[in-house]
């Protein structure tokens, strides 16, 4: 028999089976992004919002259609990261409001319900762009109205919607000229068609594992330390060399030579060529594989480590900076009460202490590897004591998160400086003034980052061409604030070409704040070629400490 209905049991269980999909899909996603960087993170951000609230719903009663979406809003809001994770969980909150009340769905009720999401987002972005989430989102809105003006079972109903969403997904490269030429379709719209299909097969009654992930927080992370730290690692030597062969060493040697080494560990790569064998082994005695290689010719790069060693010291190193994090939160002295407080999110010990040097009372620690949540910014928002909370959120995939917080407090003002770099940000902190009131603090600060040009460079994780710079795996990429400035294959020289282009005639200030992955020594040495260079200008280098980008630079 077809169902026609859709209970609050059934709704949970799409839910779950969505969530879990995405959670599952979550990496290929991530890699839709359209620039080459290191930190493609569309998956990540929505899987981590609709994780919050899958754990959420997890706690009611599943059988309660105003419990049930009560939980899927609340959980998605206060979990959403990232521009992306926000509008999935404005599209949540637009459905479920929609249906709370109703004690099952039909598919008139779904159309209403996915006209109510689309219009919810729609509302939440104050610049809608086609050709992302949203317009996917919407194509299956129109397509909804559509069928249930046919009055077509809810199978087919389901079906059709997300064959509709899918061709849209498939038209976005027409819409948005940088994702044809990357060659990709929207990543959170793909992240969206994810959802809607695991809901499709939990409707058409597909056996899934609906467990849900537990959350990554620091606690969970605690814990598997601590399960780590009782891991028993069976072969302890990480082995690796080089045989230059003097011998020949056809199929069978190298057949009989990888049954030898299985019988000694695990984790085997072996690579022959016509003059060398490229050997990596887990082992609990390297003298046997190396004795054994001995006979096909003289080794080289040979690199042993022990891994059991590598693996407490691992563990004890990250226990030892949670204890000295702990330490340090316990021991803050409690904030005195004031009537403007300043929250800032950004990546790096350095970074962080220029910010409270700075005046900063609070640092959430986040940025492009991991864009802090709305709760993070609710949590960092209740532990200043201030009337006034003027948020910068240093990335514009984080001010879509920072507005949401902004919208759930009731007993301060949140102000929010749309800060979408760290030079920004340290730019709106510096005019602060506090003689006058927060408002007209933020109408100036955020008059002030207009005038700031900012850069920031990384590496390529795939080739690729955007506009007209051909990209290879490798490459460094110099990125300032309308796209890429430039690409080389040397990390100072892509630096210099990305401030040519930066500054202008009347560039006063270069500042650069190099990463964890560059020596002072070498940061040094490239701001004395930026003084040479630009020699009109004032250059002035500080260490942010920040990962994935190797400097990050301003003109002024």
């Amino acid at each position: 028999m077809a169902v026609t209905t859709i209970d609050a049991k059934m709704l949970s269980k799409m839910f779950l089976a969505g969530a879990n999909n995405l959670n599952a899909k979550k990496e290929w996603i991530n890699e839709l992004n359209v620039f080459p960087v290191p930190d493609g993170d569309t998956g990540t951000n929505m899987t981590m919002t609709i994780m919050s609230a899958s754990r959420e719903l997890s706690q009611v009663d599943q059988a309660n259609m105003a419990a049930v979406c009560k939980a899927v809003s609340s959980g998605s809001l206060r979990g959403a990261r990232g521009n992306s994770g926000v509008i999935l969980s404005q599209l949540l909150r637009g459905f479920t409001k929609s249906v709370a009340d109703k004690s099952e769905l039909n598919v008139q009720d779904l159309s209403v319900a996915f006209d109510k999401a689309v219009e919810t987002a729609y509302k939440a972005v104050m610049k809608p762009k086609e050709g992302t989430i949203l317009t996917v989102a919407k194509g299956g809105a129109v397509k909804a109205k559509d069928l249930a003006e046919q009055n077509v079972s809810l199978e087919v109903f389901i079906e059709e919607v997300i064959k509709h969403m899918d061709s849209v997904l498939e038209q976005t490269p027409e819409m948005l000229p940088v994702l044809k030429q990357a060659g990709v379709v929207d990543s959170g719209g793909q992240g969206l068609m994810q959802v809607l299909k695991g809901a499709q097969d939990a409707f058409l009654g597909k056996e899934l594992d609906l467990t849900i992930p537990a959350a990554e927080t620091k606690a969970s992370e605690k814990k598997s330390y601590d399960a780590q730290a009782d891991v028993n690692i069976k072969y302890g030597y990480c082995t690796e060399f080089i045989i230059l062969l003097n011998k020949e060493f056809n199929a069978k040697t190298e057949k009989d030579f990888k049954t030898f080494l299985e019988s000694i560990g695990d984790s085997i790569v072996l690579v022959a060529d016509d003059e060398v064998v490229k050997v990596h082994v887990h082992t609990n005695d390297p003298g046997f594989a190396i004795q054994r290689a001995l006979k096909y010719g003289q080794l080289s790069n040979m690199k042993i480590d022990n891994m059991r060693l590598e693996h407490q010291e691992t563990i004890f190193k990250k226990q030892e900076a949670e204890k000295a994090a702990k330490e340090q939160e316990e021991a803050a002295p409690v904030m005195e009460h004031k009537d403007t407080a300043f929250i800032a999110v950004c990546a790096g010990d350095g970074l962080a202490e220029i910010f409270r040097g700075l005046g900063v009372d609070y640092v959430i620690e986040g940025g492009q590897t991991m864009n802090p949540s709305t709760e993070d910014m609710l949590n960092a928002i209740d532990k200043v004591n201030a009337d006034n909370v003027i948020i910068l959120p240093n990335n514009k995939n984080i001010i879509l998160a920072a507005n949401q917080a902004q919208s759930l407090v009731e007993n301060k003002k949140i102000f929010v400086v749309p800060t979408k770099t760290i030079p920004q940000g340290i730019t709106a902190v510096i005019n602060y003034v506090a003689d006058l009131g927060a408002q007209e603090n933020v109408d100036a600060m955020t008059e002030e980052i207009r005038n700031v040009k900012s850069g920031e460079v990384t590496y390529a994780v795939r080739d690729t061409q955007i506009e007209d710079k051909v990209i290879k795996q490798g490459d460094f990429m110099g990125i300032g604030d309308s796209g890429i400035l430039s690409v080389t294959d040397n990390r100072d020289n892509t630096t210099l070409k990305m401030l040519e282009a930066m500054i202008s005639d009347d560039t006063e200030l270069i500042s650069i704040y190099y990463g964890s992955d560059v020596s002072e020594e070498d940061a040094e040495k490239l701001a004395d070629v930026i003084r040479q260079t630009f020699a009109d200008c004032d250059v002035e280098l500080q260490y942010g400490g920040q990962p994935i980008y190797y400097y990050i630079v301003s003109a002024e």
